[in-house]
């Protein structure tokens, strides 16, 4: 095997070296982007949720592998371990807000909660929406009583349940302008049923497991269903196979290797659980159409 190289893409953690502090912090947005933008216009990943929401200004932003425009009130809403980057402009008005898994999820069980928002588990939507005019206001009273509560210094009574709580509640509001934007499009909103539920189980088990080659019955065994139920519900909901998903979960995370790493092809087969080399590059290129060594050229 070749001599390991550095990933050149950085990840970032939320007050990883202070677990005294709360896992939830606010910024501004055009002041972070100053003092940040040698960091924030290079690709990076981070292992917490991160909204950036962008009040003014007009630009670019980089989700994977898709330019996504920015105009006034967009929100953006980043998963954790997706790749994205800034533009070059920094005159953007707006605020971030980065929160972890754990912050969240203490003892009400806030993934669920994210689950039902649809605003960061679902994969195959667009990761920004527009809120648009009339509850901009409603939004920045949560994010001032955000940060008032995070200026008060940690151990206040409740402070935790107090910051959760304004957390959700910006996210309900954005959730029900989302909504109503997708149904005054003609759009079907991507409304929390049994199957986008056991489909958005699936999606998150894929995550966690892409790399160990499970076939579509074990993923099937470890959801309690059969393969047939699960066959159904990806049909029915994205109009995919099981396998299709699979795969592109495999695809996405060779692309973003190949783009955002120094390791090579085989390191990269390796990594994602294939342990003959030339057999990745014939299914990279039998779903992407291209060699990897060739994508990663048109790319570069």
């Amino acid at each position: 095997m070749a001599k390991r190289i550095p990933s050149t893409i950085k990840e970032y953690h939320l007050n990883l070296h202070q677990p005294e502090k709360a896992q939830f912090v606010v910024h501004d947005l055009k002041d972070y982007l100053k003092e940040h933008q040698g960091n924030t216009t290079k690709p990076h990943i981070h292992n917490f949720y991160q909204i950036i929401w962008f009040k003014s200004g007009i630009g670019k932003h980089f989700v994977d592998f898709e330019e996504y425009e920015i105009f006034e009130n967009a929100i953006f809403f980043i998963a954790k371990n997706q790749v994205h980057y800034f533009d070059e402009n920094v005159d953007y008005e707006g605020y971030l807000l980065h929160f972890s898994e754990l912050f969240l999820g203490h003892s009400d069980n806030g993934i669920d909660f994210l689950v039902k928002c649809s605003l960061f588990n679902n994969p195959y939507q667009t990761p920004s929406c527009c809120i648009g005019y009339g509850i901009e206001y409603i939004l920045e009273e949560y994010i001032r009583l955000i940060r008032t509560e995070l200026l008060s210094g940690a151990g206040y009574f409740g402070q935790e349940e107090l910051l959760r709580t304004y957390l959700k509640s910006f996210l309900i509001q954005v959730q029900r302008r989302k909504i109503e934007f997708e149904q005054n499009e003609g759009k079907t909103p991507f409304a929390l049923d049994d199957k986008r539920s056991q489909l958005i189980q699936f999606v998150n088990l894929l995550d966690e497991n892409y790399t160990k080659g499970y076939s579509v019955a074990e993923y099937a065994e470890k959801m309690h269903i059969s393969t047939r139920t699960l066959s159904d519900i990806t049909s029915q909901t994205l109009n995919k196979t099981p396998s299709q998903i699979i795969q592109e979960r495999i695809v996405l995370e060779a692309q973003r290797m190949l783009v955002h790493s120094n390791f090579n092809i085989n390191e990269i087969g390796y990594k994602l659980g294939f342990d003959d080399p030339s057999y990745f590059v014939k299914y990279f290129k039998k779903h992407v159409g291209s060699s990897p060594s060739e994508f990663r050229r048109s790319i570069s």
